[in-house]
């Protein structure tokens, strides 16, 4: 007999259980409702019965029933980001044909062809962006951003379902956490801001920053609260003049306070080496109004300006007008820095209500202001920046590279930049990347004009190639028929598109010389009697020290190698010594570690821990005195105890530990998400490690006395080397030290601080 109680308790659980879901479906269809768009609240509850019945049964990790996540997703797409019915029943149905038996072409019978295009779009990216190989994760990146070209929403969707990803991480194990914040963190916080989300953005930065460094995040949140007072004080003091200036102007406006983020807080802290106190522009004020006239909104804003510019003292170089030339990503707004009575800069953002909403909803919100069915019209044509972007991506798509990594970091190069305005000699404006050359810009009109670019004038004034572009250059190719790309070239080009061009026309002039190369090498063998073997090539490579048989054939192509007797010598040397094979075998492996051990590339072969089968990934990999060496810590970051750390299985089964934030484990997330450990210390202060620390200051006499004695005296520390230069009364150092851990780090940093005319310290990889 069953236990009625039990019977009674799993019926008042189900009960619960669908409240829950009812409450939430409640919420979505008053979110809906509530917004702009033309209702259609019948479509949206059919995709959720449909939804709910084809995922009954199923719990998420949390334990919640899984339907509530598709639910949360059309929440974030409705209340978030402004999206209308089709983007809805999308997101609602979008785990049904990856998880369910249910097809594209069920979805499509039910509820047509636009939504089951977007669910279809959004099962081919489904899993997270990347697999277990670089190249298959290079290959469902592709898939996003052709779908995503298609229409616009996929993209919008996948955005959603990943910030709901995020906000209920916490079910995870830590080696999840890590590899799908890096993600996060690697592509699609950048794809966010790219698509002008900014809020959306923000949040995914500091939920990768949360679970990546939970102290850190902690430290920056328990200092943002106990400043919050003195915050509220200076906006208070600030704003009110503004207020009575705009008053008196009959302006209806609003004023908000922006503080920054927790991880671009730490961002700043980590790339300018400063504290949280040396951060001061936390507060920035936003002044939002409802313009009288919408077609005068831009006069407007300048007004405001005008007016707040007669209380405060603004900054000469720091006015930024994106209203004229508004950001790739469609951000409107005028910027200026004004002068507190404080004797603090403060950075006021202008913006009419239509280009806050376009500011923090993207792109979406454009569609609120367009006619259509739904409030939800496809991309119109007055959408160049996104139609454009999209353009480029589909070139560089059209022309795969071999390397995924490299593949990735190209259309990352998109994503990120940040704009200058360019003018052609025709004075057309054309929109680059900050940071971009004469030869991106060339690229960037048209790959012949690139490929045979010479120079360039900016100005009227001659430039080299390499010559880096500044906002409102005018600038003018010239170009020659006798000039063809050159390697070079690759490494002063910023643009993705410029990247993929030079490397794919070299690609191709390359197979041209290798097969050259390969023509040279079979005539060489012909004459000696001998045939092209494997073998053979393995062992030419060796002896000319090429990694791959391409080297080698482009190397002879190229004449960088003249085969000869001594070629001959050593091939015939190999077949001499057929019975010593065993032995022969190991000389190109030794030879291979002594190389290892001179570049830093390893610290030791041997005892090295090796990932069996049954290695539980879940479980953190605990690094102590006793193990230490079985693991190989790269120096790309050289982490010391006390660091937020990571583990990754390497190509030959081996852990590598890196720092969470280091450049290369960002890469390694978004790639091999599947290898990532969670790694922990369990140090006693018993092993020293290297670490080096930069000072700079004014220069007087006893300063160097004083640093040494405070390492020495009260630290009791073992230095390494000390080295100082001076130039005009100003002194660079660095410190060479043996510490025990991050700890160890801090303390000297702090001790330092204590020096008079020590300006600035800090730590170096």
């Amino acid at each position: 007999m069953e236990d009625p109680n039990l019977i009674n308790k799993e019926n008042e659980s189900e009960q619960e259980e669908e409240q829950l879901v009812d409450d939430a479906f409640q919420h979505l269809l008053n979110t809906y409702s509530a917004s702009r768009h033309r209702k259609k609240v019948d479509l949206i509850t059919k995709a959720f019965n449909f939804a709910r019945q084809a995922h009954k049964g199923v719990k998420r990790l949390s334990g919640e029933p899984y339907i509530m996540h598709p639910i949360a997703v059309a929440q974030i797409a409705s209340e978030e980001m402004g999206l209308g019915s089709t983007s809805i029943c999308s997101a609602l149905l979008h785990d049904v044909v990856e998880d369910t038996d249910y097809t594209v072409e069920d979805i499509e019978n039910i509820f047509g062809a636009k939504i089951a295009q977007i669910v279809d779009g959004l099962t081919k990216i489904s899993g997270g962006i990347f697999g277990d190989q670089a190249s298959a994760q290079a290959e469902n990146f592709k898939k996003l951003l052709l779908t995503m070209s298609d229409d616009i929403r996929v993209i919008l969707i996948k955005i959603c379902d990943r910030l709901h990803n995020m906000r209920t991480l916490e079910s995870q194990p830590a080696n999840k956490q890590y590899k799908i914040a890096g993600e996060t963190l690697y592509i699609y916080a950048p794809l966010a801001n790219r698509l002008g989300l900014n809020k959306i953005k923000t949040e995914l930065e500091n939920l990768s920053f949360r679970f990546e460094h939970p102290e850190e995040y902690a430290t920056i949140q328990k200092k943002l609260a106990k400043t919050q007072a003195s915050r509220d004080e200076l906006f208070e003091q600030f704003t009110s003049p503004i207020r009575a200036a705009m008053d008196k102007m009959g302006v209806k406006y609003e004023l908000k306070m922006r503080v920054k983020s927790p991880y671009s807080i730490w961002s700043k802290m980590q790339n300018k080496h400063v504290t949280f106190e040396e951060i001061y522009d936390i507060l920035a004020v936003r002044i939002i109004f409802t313009p009288k006239e919408r077609e005068d909104e831009i006069n407007e804003c300048f007004n405001i300006y005008v007016a707040i510019s007669k209380i405060y003292k603004s900054h000469p170089d720091r006015l930024r007008d994106w209203l004229n030339h508004p950001k790739a990503n469609g951000y409107q707004a005028l910027h200026v820095t004004l002068m507190s009575q404080q004797g603090r800069w403060i950075e006021v953002q202008i913006r009419s209500d239509k280009m806050d909403e376009i500011a923090e909803q993207g792109f979406a919100a454009h569609w609120k202001y367009k006619e259509g069915d739904d409030g939800e019209s496809e991309i119109a044509e007055d959408d160049l920046e996104l139609n454009e972007w999209l353009a480029t991506i589909k070139e560089i798509l059209d022309d795969p590279q071999p390397d995924a990594m490299d593949f990735l970091d190209a259309i990352k190069l998109n994503l990120f930049a940040s704009e200058i305005f360019v003018f052609t000699p025709k004075g057309e404006i054309k929109t680059m990347p900050a940071g971009c050359t004469a030869l991106d810009f060339a690229f960037q009109i048209h790959t012949f004009l690139g490929s045979h670019c010479i120079g360039a004038k900016v100005n009227h004034k001659l430039v080299p190639l390499s010559h880096r572009l500044e906002s409102g250059d005018q600038v003018e190719i010239l170009t020659s028929k006798s000039q063809h790309v050159q390697p070079s070239w690759i490494n002063f080009v910023s643009t993705a598109k410029a990247k993929s061009k030079i490397q794919s026309i070299l690609r191709r002039n390359g197979r041209i010389i290798q097969k050259q190369g390969e023509e040279i090498l079979n005539e060489f063998l012909k004459r000696n009697n001998m045939e092209v073997t494997t073998s053979v090539l393995d062992k030419l490579c060796e002896f000319h020290d090429v990694p791959k048989h391409e080297n080698l054939f482009l190397a002879l192509g190229e004449k960088t190698i003249i085969l000869g007797d001594r070629d001959i010598d050593e091939l015939l040397d190999k077949k001499k010594n057929v019975n010593n094979a065993g032995w022969r075998r190991l000389v190109p492996f030794l030879g291979k570690e002594k190389k290892k051990e001179k570049t830093g590339q390893s610290l030791m072969t041997e005892g090295l821990f090796t990932v069996g089968e049954g290695f539980n990934k879940k479980k953190p990999v605990i690094i102590t005195e006793q193990n230490i060496h079985q693991y190989i810590f790269k120096n790309c970051c050289h982490p010391i105890p006390g660091d937020d750390v990571l583990g990754f299985i390497d190509g030959k089964n081996h852990i590598e530990i890196h720092k969470r934030d280091c450049p290369v484990a960002s890469k390694l997330k978004s790639s091999y998400g599947n290898r990532i450990l969670d790694a922990k210390w369990d140090m006693h202060k018993q092993m020293f490690f290297d670490a080096t620390i930069e000072i700079r200051g004014i220069d007087r006499m006893g300063m160097l006395k004083d640093v040494s004695q405070i390492l020495s005296d009260q630290l009791n520390l073992n230095i390494r080397r000390i080295t100082i230069s001076t130039n005009e009364g100003i002194f660079d150092g660095s410190i060479e030290l043996r510490v025990y851990d991050r700890d160890n780090v801090k303390l000297i940093i702090e001790k330092l601080k204590d020096i008079d005319g020590l300006k600035e310290i800090q730590q170096i990889v």
